[in-house]
């Protein structure tokens, strides 16, 4: 059995190298060659943690597995991540466990990668301005992978507590980009993108707050109750996700849902698109939304991939299992 520890993964896989395999599985996801097995996350009553299973098995690349972890709130006092997990990698064929890879920080490039997939396909070619709200751990991975995906000129940013808002511009500078501290209007108002990347249970986002034309990619909303933006947006807005089931469950759509304000069949598998079944956006100034529930799939083909990177030079531990 394989063991690439969290410190080598860094070294080992790129951002556009995580983008293409997230790529790939949603292409697999909507040819029905993939599929996820139901997610289990539940609050433990310790810590305020969040933790449960992701997993899945694609017949193409013969990638099984699961991962497991969760959210410790608690975690940036003591120096670590907030997110934490491991990712456990089968062999399809025997049952044997191939691997474990670290998977903080191939979360967050797996979580980046799906987010800017969906504005590769789906933003509006000549978007020019992108607005982050949340500037968490995520956020930095969020909006580098966004900047790859078209020319933008301008960067705009929201959060809770302001004063974490130098990540977002510190990523803006990096790229040669102005960024801006804003209020929700002025971020809803003049941006052609935008990410919302928070653990808010209460909507941040109105939809009197959005302008036509625009793209979201709700990447926050992964687990009953949680919400990012009003319910009343994603009714207006053609919608887009990884898998359907998820998120009309536990992602963005639960509360239109659950308010009889849309039906499960309004949601697109972004797959879909990537495969050319279904056109994507269809105007300049429909509002489209993608609601990024994260799913088992994405994991296990950046960790398979990892690990191949691993075994090639030698950073990973082979022991006896």
């Amino acid at each position: 059995m394989y063991i690439v520890p969290e410190s080598e993964v860094q070294n080992l896989i790129t951002p556009d190298e995580a983008f293409d395999a997230v790529e790939s599985v949603f292409a697999s996801m909507a040819k029905r060659s993939a599929y996820n097995f139901p997610v289990i996350r539940e609050a433990i009553g310790h810590a305020d943690a969040l933790y449960g299973f992701k997993s899945g098995f694609d017949r193409e690349s013969l990638a099984l597995g699961l991962k497991s972890g969760g959210f410790w709130p608690g975690n940036t006092k003591r120096g670590l991540t907030n997110h934490q997990s491991s990712v456990f990698l089968f062999d399809a064929n025997t049952g044997r466990c191939r691997a474990v890879v670290g998977g903080n920080l191939l979360t967050a490039l797996r979580t980046a990668a799906a987010s800017a997939v969906s504005i590769k396909y789906i933003a509006r070619k000549g978007a020019k301005t992108i607005g982050i709200i949340g500037a968490g751990h995520q956020s930095a991975f969020q909006l580098r992978a966004a900047l790859k995906q078209r020319q933008f000129e301008r960067v705009f940013g929201w959060n809770i507590d302001p004063s974490m808002l130098s990540r977002l511009e510190g990523v803006s500078s990096e790229a040669g980009l102005p960024f801006e501290a804003v209020e929700l209007e002025k971020l809803g108002a003049e941006s052609d993108v935008i990410i919302t990347i928070t653990s808010s249970f209460s909507p941040i986002l109105k939809a009197s707050q959005v302008r036509p034309g625009t793209h979201l990619a709700c990447m926050g909303t992964d687990t009953k109750g949680k919400q990012e933006v009003e319910a009343e947006l994603v009714a207006t807005a053609s919608i887009f996700t990884d898998e359907i089931a998820q998120s009309v469950s536990i992602g963005e759509c639960q509360h239109a849902v659950a308010a009889s304000m849309i039906h499960q069949d309004a949601v697109v598998e972004l797959g879909a698109v990537i495969n050319g079944d279904h056109p994507g956006r269809l105007s300049e100034e429909e509002i489209t939304l993608y609601d990024g529930t994260g799913v088992g799939l994405q994991d296990l083909a950046v960790a398979s991939r990892i690990v191949e990177l691993a075994i090639k030079s030698g950073a990973a531990k082979n022991i006896d299992f």
